[in-house]
């Protein structure tokens, strides 16, 4: 959260609480340019200011924080370059680091930023567009990649970005993290091989497919033919979704969209 000399601010810290509050007390850092913790909620002495939740939020004011590290922070975060920035709370120095973890280190607290949760949207029809629809509205990052126009155009008209695909194959300008996940929504499934035997090969933390268990069984049986082995077979996911069955392409979004997310919470991915 930024809050300006005017009292201006961008960003939240507790959906509306005591944003207004902490704007005042920032203001006053400001004047003296000494950092600050202030506390709210339980164990605070701001008694006529509770927090909803029952619990308590300490606060870290950092009057003017360095420009430049904060620039290289937004760099590295715009390459999605996991980066972990410390704060000194007693001078507000800050600096960057490639390794480290949420929470105070010795003298120092630390932040741990992740690249967003990117998603690579292969497929044609309804189930494709609402898929990509879905994480769009979401605001994570995304790309639908289709060689269907009616599908594209319906990513378009959701403000996803897309790409048209001309032949059954893994772009070669499509960059692939490990915090990124890729899933097929394809009928036709004569597209998915190729596909899919470039995207076990990286490093995505999710690979799926849609289709039914026959589907699945046929498909690896023709990754195996070319080639793919049993460990990069096992991580394609197919059926996709928490739920056994969705029959509904909405359905069928959020079902996919809750097992990515559930995937992503595990420790590998969000180190």
């Amino acid at each position: 959260m930024t809050v300006f000399a005017d009292q201006q601010r961008v960003g939240t810290l507790s959906s509306g609480c005591i944003e207004n509050d902490i704007a005042l007390h920032a203001v006053e850092a400001l004047e003296t340019g000494v950092p600050r913790t202030i506390r709210y909620g339980r164990g605070s002495s701001f008694i006529d200011m509770k927090l909803p939740c029952g619990g308590g939020l300490d606060i870290l004011l950092v009057p003017r924080p360095d420009r430049p590290v904060l620039g290289q922070l937004a760099r590295r975060r715009a390459n999605r370059l996991p980066t972990t920035l410390s704060v000194d709370p007693q001078s507000g120095a800050l600096a960057l680091s490639e390794q480290g973890e949420t929470g105070n280190f010795n003298s120092l607290f630390n932040i741990r930023f992740l690249p967003e949760i990117r998603f690579l949207v292969f497929g044609k029809g309804p189930e494709a567009g609402t898929f990509s629809a879905l994480v769009q509205s979401a605001e994570y990052p995304n790309i639908l990649l289709s060689p269907d126009p009616e599908t594209l155009e319906h990513g378009i008209q959701m403000g996803c970005e897309t790409r048209h695909l001309l032949k059954p194959e893994f772009p070669s300008n499509v960059a692939v993290d490990p915090r990124t996940a890729i899933v097929l929504f394809f009928h036709d499934h004569d597209w998915e091989p190729p596909i899919l035997a470039a995207a076990v090969s990286f490093s995505a933390f999710y690979v799926g497919a849609q289709g039914s268990k026959r589907a699945r069984d046929t498909r690896n049986r023709e990754l195996e033919a070319m080639g793919i082995d049993k460990h990069a077979l096992a991580r394609l996911r197919g059926p996709i979704g928490l739920l056994p069955s969705a029959r509904d392409a909405r359905t069928l979004a959020i079902s996919v969209l809750a097992e990515v997310l559930a995937v992503a919470n595990n420790s590998t991915v969000s180190a």
